[in-house]
C-alpha cells in the first residue's frame, strides 16, 4: 500500500510539473521572481519532448507500482484520469515534436506578453 501511494504521488507530483512546464509563465506576470524556477523547467520539458526522452519521474513511478504488487494502472482516480494525461497510448516522437513545440510557443507568447508589459 505505501508503495502504491508513493507511486500516485508520484504521478501527481509530475502532472503538477508538466502544468507548471506549460502555464508557470503565468505566475511570472504577478511573482516575477517565479520565472528563474519557471525558465529551467520550461527548457527540462521542451527538451524532454524534443529529445525523445522519458521524465526520470516515469521510471520512478513504475518502480514503485512493481514494489507495490501492481501491474498496471487501474483502480482509482488517479489511473484512469491523471495517468492517461502523462502516458498517453498514441505517444510517437512525432507528438513529441508537436508537445515540445507547444511547451516552447505557449511559454514564448506568455514571456513575451510580459516582457512588453515590463518596457512600458
Amino acid at each position: 500500500m505505501p508503495y502504491r501511494l508513493a507511486a500516485d504521488l508520484v504521478v501527481l507530483i509530475h502532472l503538477s510539473f508538466v502544468l507548471f512546464v506549460l502555464l508557470g509563465g503565468l505566475f511570472v506576470l504577478r511573482w516575477p521572481r517565479v520565472m528563474w524556477l519557471h525558465l529551467p523547467a520550461a527548457a527540462w520539458g521542451a527538451f524532454i519532448e524534443f529529445s525523445g526522452w522519458i521524465c526520470p519521474l516515469t521510471p520512478l513511478e513504475n518502480w514503485l507500482r512493481t514494489q507495490g504488487g501492481s501491474h498496471g494502472y487501474e483502480g482509482d482516480f488517479v489511473v484512469h484520469y491523471v495517468i492517461p494525461l502523462l502516458y498517453p497510448e498514441t505517444l510517437t516522437h512525432d507528438i513529441q515534436l508537436i508537445l515540445g513545440a507547444i511547451v516552447v510557443t505557449v511559454n514564448l507568447a506568455i514571456y513575451g506578453w510580459w516582457w512588453r508589459t515590463q518596457q512600458r
